[in-house]
């Protein structure tokens, strides 16, 4: 469970509820199954329309991944790549041949192999380097849902409180439901606002974030599968794939490489 995800929604929510019944409020008033309906339904159905019905029923898949807790393979990428250089180093490529099943990873796998059947460097990064771009496609799409949910909540929102003043302006004679129906009204917009901004444009960055963690693990693994084709020193090969770790990340790793030499 990724408890930033987590405590992010339980915090919003609450201090929302807390600012309401702090001045007085009753909950109650901010509930409406027809404003309910009109934004997430509203919204929801036209996303059906925009997209594959697979892409659309499959939304789940999208906030199972942002609260899955985050695992950075990077590290572990690392240190198994300079466990194959050192390895491809003593005993040549072909030593490499009997460990690429037990690699977990399909990506690193295909990499390695690739490596091994020697081919050439530049065809090895041009179809790793493909395979990447179809993965970051293949997000794209999850990420352009949600934003897409983000900007059609509010403007289902705007168009439930139009709906909810026309027939306010129906009962005019009825001066007594003015205010009640106003109210009702507004609630509509207030929901498309919230949802956008504490549900789906949060949600969106969040599958940005994962998505640039995932690219990042892969693009090591290309770099470190053709610094081990081209015979690299493994400790060149370390220096140059600890590179792509942000400051903080590369000196815990150093001091980790450091303590186990």
């Amino acid at each position: 469970m990724d408890l930033g995800t987590l405590s992010g929604l339980i915090g919003g929510i609450s201090l929302i509820v807390i600012s309401i019944l702090l001045n007085g409020a009753s909950l109650l008033w901010y509930a409406d199954i027809a404003s309910f309906f009109a934004v997430f339904g509203g919204s929801f159905a036209a996303l059906l329309i925009a997209n594959p019905i697979s892409r659309a029923l499959g939304v789940g898949n999208y906030i199972k991944l942002v609260f899955s807790a985050p695992k950075s393979e990077k590290m572990a990428v690392i240190s198994q790549l300079q466990a194959f250089s050192e390895s491809a180093r003593k005993e040549g490529l072909l030593s490499l041949d009997e460990k690429i099943e037990e690699i977990p990873d399909p990506f690193m796998r295909k990499a390695m192999r690739l490596v091994v059947d020697g081919g050439e460097p530049e065809s090895i990064r041009n179809i790793l380097t493909t395979e990447i771009d179809s993965m970051k496609e293949r997000h794209s799409k999850g990420i352009g849902f949600m934003q897409d949910w983000a900007s059609l909540a509010p403007a289902f929102g705007m168009i439930g409180t139009v709906q909810g003043l026309i027939q306010m302006m129906q009962n005019l004679e009825d001066k007594a439901s003015i205010g009640k129906g106003m109210a009702v009204a507004l609630i509509t917009t207030y929901y498309g606002a919230l949802a956008a901004n504490l549900i789906f444009t949060p949600i969106k960055r969040k599958l940005e974030e994962r998505d640039k963690e995932e690219v990042m693990t892969r693009e090591i693994i290309v770099e470190g599968s053709l610094s081990i084709l081209s015979g690299e020193n493994p400790h060149i090969l370390m220096q140059k794939l600890l590179s792509f770790l942000p400051p903080n990340e590369r000196k815990a790793a150093e001091e980790e490489v450091e303590g186990k030499t």
